[in-house]
């Protein structure tokens, strides 16, 4: 593959679709940060940093995995359904309450 420019769709909606189990570790990067002697503003920068590389890195290896296995229009295509699919169900338990 010598485009990876294919790649990048998948990847922003794996990053996307799996950014509710990755707010978990990040709320304890953000107490720890919170605790630490960084100001406000850098604290902000730092989270906003990490949020950014870890999204980026878990969608790229979803992708790349799926990709290899599938193919990437398949793999970003799983992407764009899981997407869809925590909305639907984020919008249907808000019905409920």
């Amino acid at each position: 593959m010598d485009d990876w420019s294919n790649l990048l769709p998948g990847m922003a909606l794996w990053a996307l679709a799996l950014y509710l189990p990755l707010s978990v570790p990040l709320g304890r990067f953000e107490a720890a940060l919170a605790e630490g002697p960084l100001g406000e503003g850098l604290r902000q920068i730092a989270l906003l940093v990490s949020s950014l590389l870890l999204a980026g890195a878990v969608g790229g290896a979803t992708q790349l995995g799926l990709s290899w296995a599938l193919s990437p229009s398949w793999a970003a295509s799983l992407g764009l359904m899981a997407v869809l699919s925590a909305a639907f169900w984020t919008l249907a338990s808000r019905r409920g309450d």
